[in-house]
């Protein structure tokens, strides 16, 4: 097995996974149209949801970051996922300045009934593996993403001069 193969390999895997991330965004995408949201606004109630279910609830400063939004843009947001009830702003730390994002009471409802059955298939899917190996792939995934991250926290670099 030569390094062609391991650049086949890798470069086939890079594929997979940008395919991966193309399904990601088509599912966010029809979640925010199934509860009738944009889709800025989709992708913030599953940031608040999924950090909230880590047990590391989001600020809004955080989530202006998760979702790429200026402050203010991340105001009126959440503004309207409040008005909606979608969303909560708590102040739960001792300092009572810090907000927190707690989603709705509905809100982890409605996202089980609409990725329940995906979660099912996708742990059908990984199932045949073992985890040692599921153990590896996380880790690998995991430093992907750092070298993602790395590189998003780089200056952008200029267009060029015509």
């Amino acid at each position: 097995m030569g390094e062609a193969t391991g650049e086949g390999v890798a470069a086939r895997l890079m594929e997979e996974l940008r395919i991966y991330g193309g399904h990601y965004a088509e599912l966010s995408r029809r979640f925010a149209a199934w509860l009738g949201l944009h889709s800025t606004d989709a992708t913030a109630v599953l940031e608040i949801a999924a950090a909230e279910e880590r047990g590391a609830p989001l600020s809004p400063a955080r989530l202006s970051e998760r979702v790429s939004l200026s402050t203010g843009a991340t105001t009126a947001l959440l503004n309207r996922l409040e008005a909606a009830g979608h969303i909560t702003r708590t102040r739960e730390h001792s300092d009572r300045r810090v907000v927190t994002l707690r989603g709705g009471a509905h809100i982890q409802e409605r996202a089980d009934e609409f990725f329940g059955p995906l979660a099912r298939r996708l742990d059908a899917a990984m199932s045949p593996y073992p985890p040692e190996l599921l153990e590896r792939f996380e880790s690998f995934v995991a430093d992907l993403n750092s070298a993602m991250d790395a590189h998003l926290t780089e200056p952008e670099t200029p267009l060029p001069q015509p």
